[in-house]
């Protein structure tokens, strides 16, 4: 369904485009350059019905990008995205699987022209641990 799609994203670091974002390689990935939210936009030239978002994500990667928090939207273009999920996240590893489906067990898809993904939060950095009494005395500046 992506290949039917013009992808396009908030901002990104060089070489850290839309296309390591849409490539095969596990090993590559879209880097924001900006303040969040982070925005992946799909967009699709007729309507499309979506079950699924699938994202691959890794924590042990990538940590301080990675997502604590995405916001799904569907809509006819930018002017009336609406919410479909919002997910949190927790140290992610792999495949995660967004159902499109609502409260409604009637609704199991969504009918819409543009998709986007908002990265509302990531995982914190995590400061770096000191391990031995010499490293601890120098941990703090005065």
């Amino acid at each position: 369904m992506g290949k039917n799609a013009a992808w396009s994203v908030s901002s990104c670091k060089p070489g850290n485009g839309v296309n390591t974002l849409r490539d095969d390689d596990l090993e590559t990935f879209w880097q924001s350059d900006g303040l969040q939210p982070h925005l992946i936009n799909i967009q699709f030239q007729k309507k499309v019905r979506l079950q699924l978002v699938v994202l691959y994500l890794d924590f042990k990667l990538d940590e301080s990008y990675t997502p604590s928090k995405i916001s799904i939207r569907a809509g006819d273009g930018f002017h009336n995205l609406k919410e479909i999920k919002s997910v949190e996240l927790v140290k992610p590893s792999g495949w995660v699987c967004v159902s499109m489906s609502g409260t409604d067990p009637r609704d199991t898809f969504v009918n819409t022209f543009m998709l986007q993904i908002s990265i509302l939060n990531r995982i914190p950095r995590q400061p770096f641990q000191f391990t031995s009494t010499e490293f601890l005395t120098y941990s703090t500046l005065r």
